[in-house]
């Protein structure tokens, strides 16, 4: 695969998916389709008891490619893209996001549809979506649920990046490490105490049970999002604007329609 690696450990128990594009680890169209590709791969793992998401290099993801959030792909991108939380939310296979440097936009999406986050010093999370004039169709559903209402709104409606520190004060972040190494080492020493006692059968069913609401909204709310991304959002000078500008790097010219 181009942009996605995987590795085994721990007698093929946990699964690492690492986002590797040798850049920001943008989630294009290329990367999305090897992670559907993994994916489809994993229902056939019924030993798996853990997935850990990882960024290669210093950043985890700075999320979807905005290109592509450009109106003439912007349905496709979407397609694909809630495709691989359906397909989390049908595995319910327990993860964890593994973050440093810059979590953002799709990169944070895919990182708060996990059940576990744990993180470095270096790591910033944000849904910087409103500042190019657009929304975050999954994070609109999963942030409330994680962080509450106010925390949630406060993120998704004003584009507001935050530190580790203050991640982990919101409830967004499960544990914080002061580097790499650090975070590594957590994450085997966690993974030995509370994931491989465990049964796997038993882990994906009581994930299934801890995410009984959350499923539901998704299944529920995210088709309907996608729909109001594509059909209302995308017709608007505005959201058009905010996707070029950012391409052109220039400032918006908004006309608030």
């Amino acid at each position: 695969m181009e942009k996605i690696k995987t590795s085994y450990s721990f007698k093929n128990s946990i699964i690492t998916i690492s986002f590797d594009d040798g850049k920001g680890n943008i989630l294009d169209h290329i990367m999305m389709d090897e992670l559907q590709y993994v994916f489809d791969a994993l229902t056939k793992k019924e030993e798996l008891k853990l997935i850990i998401f990882e960024g290669t290099g210093k950043h985890f993801s700075f999320g979807a490619s905005v290109e592509e959030h450009k109106k003439e792909y912007a349905a496709t991108m979407l397609r694909i893209f809630h495709q691989l939380f359906y397909s989390l939310r049908d595995l319910s296979i327990p993860a964890l996001a593994k973050v440093s440097g810059q979590c953002l936009g799709g990169g944070m999406e895919l990182a708060i549809m996990c059940n576990f986050i744990f993180a470095d010093k270096s790591a910033k999370f944000g849904q910087p979506e409103s500042v190019l004039g657009v929304f975050p169709p999954p994070a609109s559903i999963l942030l409330p649920e994680k962080i509450g209402y106010a925390r949630a709104e406060e993120l998704l409606i004003t584009g507001k990046i935050i530190n580790a520190d203050e991640a982990k004060m919101i409830g967004l972040v499960n544990e914080i490490f002061d580097g790499k190494e650090l975070l590594d080492a957590g994450i085997n020493d966690w993974i030995e105490k509370n994931i491989l006692p465990k049964s796997a059968s038993s882990l994906r069913y009581s994930v299934k049970a801890a995410r009984i609401k959350l499923n539901h909204l998704i299944t529920s709310f995210l088709p309907q999002l996608e729909t109001m991304y594509v059909n209302q959002l995308m017709q608007t000078h505005d959201a058009n604007e905010g996707i070029q500008s950012f391409l052109e790097k220039r400032k918006p010219v908004w006309m608030n329609y």
